[in-house]
């Protein structure tokens, strides 16, 4: 005989009829029996076994009424469902549910401004996405996530629709219907109580504007509470760094017409006197000499009171007791105003803490490179003293290695202790293999071509191998090198060089000659200080060399005196002091070195080249940097050998004179052949700068620059006016597809039988 089903009370019911407690044992009011069996009934996409999961009870248990209310709100809890019921049939449990449906699809109708990817991951952020379980009660905050989208694009008349679809399955479909409306535009910023500076100046500090020719792609008009917030610090540190100590915002009030086009902004300002530095003491634990800290400060007494100034001092007494240990060390500035006299004192109160030291290194991202490559550069030790110097110089090493496009270091304090911090270096490596193709065209309507394969970083051990092959009609060149920048573990360096090559220079403009070239080569450097060091190496070169008809007169005397085939025992030696922040896209810092190259004795031809070269880089303001470059050389023969004409200098192009052809600068022949010189000099001058619009991307950079040079013959006499000079533009950009330089120049000093070259570029393929 069935037994009739003894209904439980739902939550809904209980909590109708007892206030007092959820899921009261008396309102349920059933006879505890022993479970014989659980069935589920109503899952359609849930398994049984998830019901199963998260019931209290189990087959064989005792079930009351205080189980039975636990089991229904554990259940409403997991929130898959919207109605849960239990039943009992025979000592059955029966769980009855009825499940929330899922969501199918997600559809974005309407969306311009936002792409409907950047619109969904909003919608995920707040609950909402495709497989999920639908919430009705979560839907109205995904309105508004997407009309805060839309309002911080300056839409604020934008309005969102959604329809709820019942699928199959108990599914749904959500369709957001967005009318974006016009966008609101700011048309008057109104400052009240500037009266030292002008609006339009304070304006000039802001982001947020009324408008201007190119507001259609900087959305400097369309309103931000973000973008206002950084504008108001912005003024605030304008008046502060101008010496008004006093200045506040005393109201800020943003109002937008009915229909929602039209945005105005109200500042109400208190200017407030203009303060000079008074007295200025230190106080506290003191671990450095006072004198030292003072030398530290960016501002003295009767200077003008700058908040800039106080916070680029309080950062330099941090980071110098960071050199030794004091990496939590906290310098509070506390001014003392004298209303009456317009003077602050400032009391520097030092705490240094406790001196800490770095327990382990942690090297993170190098998936390719080894570790000990990264570690090897490394200034920083572990259970060494923390020093901020050397971590810096740690990350400048390695952003010269040349293997990583991003490295960041961060120093968390290990648990549990006060005096120890980790060193987490993590690197996102680049594509260190290179083709490279060049390409350069010229007036005269002349197309090189260039190639070369290499790899800085062959499987991650940071030695470097290329392979450099160009089959041109002027120049075949078959050439292999090889360098180990450690090859001890003090950092001495050692390469090897084999190379082939040859040489036809009748479509050039230089003098006509056919050469070849077989040689190789050691070379070494040795490292003095952190940023000094000295190079040498030895090599031997077999030369092969054609002359013709239309060969410029010195070539054939230089073959009748000499002959056409010589050797060459080659011996180098350099010295170079590099402090530049980085070698790719430098910022900062300086590079001096000086070289020569000697024809040894041994060999049939005796020579000597010296070049020097110095580069210097200051940032300006903001992103620009100005970056000098100024190189020499000179050359000639000894034992009496004269300076072999295929050693000479030579300038103009990409890499010298900007607007010039390459090499088509200098000493002429008769038949106007350049034939290069003995002296060469070069300078350029070049203000660099972010591509706008990607002001945070290293690897792209545009300039502006200014080039002058030119080579001399041996009996020329160096005047300033035989110089040539050019301006021009050009772009740098570490691409994905490999290193890309673009260059647009215009001669300005030059002569009518130069060769102009006005574009060049030079293209690869990283890999």
């Amino acid at each position: 005989m069935r037994q009739t089903a003894k209904p439980i009370p739902t939550i809904s019911k209980l909590l109708a009829a007892l206030c007092t407690a959820l899921f009261s044992v008396a309102a349920l009011a059933i006879q505890p029996f022993v479970i014989r069996d659980i069935r589920v009934e109503g899952v359609q996409r849930t398994e049984a076994g998830t019901v199963f999961s998260y019931l209290p009870v189990k087959v064989g248990e005792s079930m009351d009424d205080e189980k039975a209310a636990a089991s229904l709100k554990a259940l409403y809890a997991t929130g898959f469902y919207t109605d849960v019921r239990l039943e009992v049939e025979n000592d059955v449990l029966v769980v009855f549910v009825v499940e929330r449906p899922a969501i199918a699809s997600i559809d974005i109708v309407g969306a311009k401004e936002f792409t409907k990817e950047n619109l969904k991951d909003g919608l995920k952020q707040v609950g909402i996405s495709e497989a999920k379980i639908f919430d009705r009660s979560i839907l109205d905050r995904a309105e508004k996530e997407i009309k805060r989208q839309y309002t911080s694009r300056g839409f604020y008349s934008a309005t969102v629709k959604t329809t709820v679809t019942p699928l199959e399955r108990n599914r749904i479909s959500l369709a957001f219907n967005i009318e974006e409306g016009e966008v609101s535009k700011i048309v008057d910023i109104n400052i009240i109580g500037a009266k030292a500076f002008s609006e339009s100046t304070l304006l000039k500090e802001f982001e947020l504007s009324t408008g201007g020719w190119f507001s259609w792609f900087t959305k400097e008009d369309q309103y931000s509470k973000q973008k206002l917030s950084g504008d108001l610090e912005k003024l605030k540190s304008f008046y502060l760094n101008r010496g008004y100590l006093e200045f506040n915002i005393d109201s800020t009030q943003v109002s937008i017409t009915p229909d929602k086009e039209k945005i105005f902004i109200t500042l109400a300002i208190t200017e407030g006197p203009v303060y000079k530095i008074g007295d200025i003491k230190f106080a506290g634990e003191l671990k450095i000499p006072e004198a030292e800290m003072r030398s530290l400060l960016q501002f003295k007494p009767g200077e003008t009171f700058s908040r800039q100034k106080i916070v680029d001092s309080v950062k330099a007494i941090s980071d110098r007791l960071g050199n030794d240990g004091y990496s939590f060390a906290n310098i509070n500035p506390v001014p003392d105003p004298d209303k009456s006299k317009q003077v602050a004192a400032f009391t520097m109160f030092v705490d240094p803490g406790r001196r800490v030291y770095v327990r382990r290194i942690n090297v993170q991202g190098n998936s390719r490179t080894r570790d000990e490559v990264v570690r090897r550069e490394l200034r920083q030790l572990e259970a060494g003293w923390y020093s901020i110097d050397k971590i810096n110089r740690s990350k400048e090493r390695l952003e010269r290695t040349g293997y990583f496009e991003d490295i960041n270091v961060e120093t968390p304090a290990v648990p549990g202790t006060n005096d120890q911090v980790d060193l987490n270096v993590t690197v996102k490596e680049r594509n260190t293999g290179s083709l490279q193709f060049g390409v350069g065209y010229s007036s005269a309507d002349k197309l090189t071509v260039s190639a070369s394969v290499s790899q800085a970083n062959i499987f991650g051990s940071g030695n470097q191998l290329s392979f450099r092959i160009n089959n041109g009609s002027i120049s075949k060149v078959y050439e292999v090198s090889y360098l180990n920048p450690y090859w001890t573990v003090d950092g001495v360096s050692r390469g090897f060089d084999l190379y082939v090559r040859d040489l036809n220079t009748a479509s050039l403009s230089t003098g006509e000659y056919k050469s070849t070239s077989t040689g190789g080569g050691v070379r070494f450097g040795v490292p003095v200080t952190e940023y000094d060091a000295i190079n040498f190496g030895f090599g031997y070169e077999r030369n092969d060399l054609k002359l013709d008809a239309f060969s410029p007169q010195r070539y054939l005397d230089y073959v009748a005196t000499f002959g056409s085939r010589s050797n060459t025992v080659r011996g180098s030696f350099g010295f170079a002091r590099d402090t530049r922040d980085s070698i790719y896209f430098p910022s900062r810092g300086y590079l001096v070195e000086a070289g020569a190259e000697v024809g040894l004795p041994g060999g049939d031809i005796k020579f000597w080249r010296l070049q020097t070269r110095a580069q210097w880089l200051q940032p300006l303001w903001g992103p620009f940097v100005l970056s000098l470059n100024g190189e020499f050389g000179m050359a000639d023969g000894y034992g009496g050998k004269t300076l072999p004409f295929f050693k000479n200098f030579y300038a103009g192009g990409v890499d010298s004179i900007r607007g010039f052809e390459q090499s088509s600068l200098g000493p002429r022949d008769t038949n106007g052949d350049f034939v290069g010189g003995n002296r060469r000099v070069v300078g350029n001058m070049e203000v660099l700068f972010p591509m706008p619009g990607v002001k945070t991307d290293k690897s792209v950079r545009l300039s502006v620059f200014a080039d002058i040079g030119n080579v001399f013959g041996a009996f020329e006499e160096m005047k300033f006016g035989d110089l040539r000079s050019s301006v021009g533009v050009g772009v740098s950009w570490f691409s994905p597809v490999g290193p890309l330089k673009f260059s647009l120049a215009k001669p300005l000093r030059q002569k009518p039988e130069d060769k102009v070259e006005r574009f060049q570029f030079l293209l690869g393929r990283v890999f």
